[in-house]
């Protein structure tokens, strides 16, 4: 039985398990020990935080892994290649690893190679910018984190300081990006890569709160975009794994596409993208295991992107208030819909202040984009 290390046991790792499982693996998982899922759904688990890549490697040394992987997680993709680099598996590199998981880097790679991007500067603190002057509106984030994390707009210098401060806490390197304001619509396009071969799997229209923090709130697939605007995104996104050097696994474009069809790249992550985008979106609205995909390439399979079956527009609408929740029993009702999955918390008081504080989801689909787009949430 062939092994696979899996970085991460919380439930965005959880297709992953089931996955391999499915697949007659057997499960070495990694994870700071939390009571997570993961936890309990592997065939093994070690209680080691995924940042400590040292230990982690000398346990799959031990193990005799065949492959190692993760979804959906930034800080586990630094693992996963450090492994796979050091143990002759396949994996992406170490400059790209650096390169897709530092948000500087990688705009200094879409610089050099002329990949259409937002401008940036780089700062440790507000004396970093006092000689400098913005053009606002600035977005302020972490370099090195996802999921809506300390991320500020600001349409003046106005709190600058502050959303500098607030980025650095969020974010382990305690450096920031002020980046200029892009506007548009927002979209994710999802590829897997095999020996530096890019495969495009889904266009995902993304939902946010909008100004000033652009929390997620729900995604659509497909994106409703004509072939000659895809195909331009196709190429924009390609050029753009190849200057991250990205060439095996998962990848999740993150991009804005003004009126006039204009395309800026606001970054990649060399995984798969969270929020059941790729564990779940991408299967339903395409047919395609992406999941599978991901474990195949990590043990050095050759990879099947044939549809299992035939797809269907899928949403998902993530839970902030009581409105969301009268909009899933709407859903319910309705005969065109299918509650494909949900997870309702209490609401509780205060404002969601990014992905993981929201309270909960569904995930519906139907056969045409008109019968879904009612049930997914109005905004960016």
């Amino acid at each position: 039985m062939k092994k696979l290390a899996i970085i991460g046991a919380s439930y965005l790792q959880l297709p992953l398990i089931k996955k391999a499982k499915e697949m007659k693996l057997e499960t070495h998982v990694f994870a700071w020990a939390a009571n997570d899922v993961g936890e309990k759904e592997a065939d093994y688990f070690y209680p080691i935080s995924i940042i400590e890549k040292e230990k982690i490697l000398k346990k799959c040394q031990e193990i005799s892994i065949d492959g190692i992987c993760t979804i959906a997680s930034d800080l586990a993709v630094i693992t996963v290649n450090y492994v796979a680099s050091v143990m002759n598996l396949p994996g992406n590199s170490m400059e790209c690893t650096e390169l897709s998981t530092n948000k500087h880097l990688m705009r200094q790679a879409f610089f050099l190679n002329h990949d259409p991007s937002p401008k940036s500067l780089l700062a440790a603190g507000i004396d970093d910018l006092k000689d400098i002057s913005l053009d606002y509106p600035v977005i302020v984030k972490p370099i090195d984190r996802s999921g809506s994390r300390g991320i500020t707009k600001l349409e003046s210098s106005e709190g600058l300081k502050e959303a500098i401060e607030d980025a650095k806490k969020q974010g382990f390197d305690k450096h920031v990006l002020v980046e200029e304001y892009v506007s548009g619509q927002e979209y994710s396009i999802e590829c897997i890569s095999n020996n530096g071969k890019h495969h495009f799997l889904a266009a995902t229209k993304k939902y946010t709160t909008g100004t000033p923090h652009f929390i997620e709130t729900g995604h659509l697939e497909p994106a409703p975009l004509s072939d000659e605007l895809l195909e331009k995104i196709k190429n924009s996104v390609f050029h753009a794994l190849d200057s991250l050097k990205i060439k095996n696994g998962a990848s999740h474009s993150e991009l804005k596409i003004s009126d006039t069809g204009d395309i800026k790249i606001i970054e990649i992550g060399g995984r798969m993208g969270g929020d059941f985008i790729g564990s779940t979106l991408v299967a339903s609205s395409t047919g395609i295991d992406f999941v599978r995909g991901v474990i195949d390439i990590a043990l050095g399979n050759p990879i099947d992107l044939k549809p299992m079956y035939t797809g269907c527009p899928t949403g998902i609408r993530f839970i902030f208030t009581d409105q969301d929740l009268k909009v899933l029993e709407e859903l319910k009702k309705d005969d065109h819909i299918v509650l494909v999955d949900s997870e309702v918390h209490i609401i509780k008081e205060g404002t969601v202040t990014d992905s993981s504080t929201r309270f909960g989801y569904y995930i519906f689909k139907a056969k045409r984009i008109e019968d879904l787009e009612k049930y997914l949430p109005k905004g960016e």
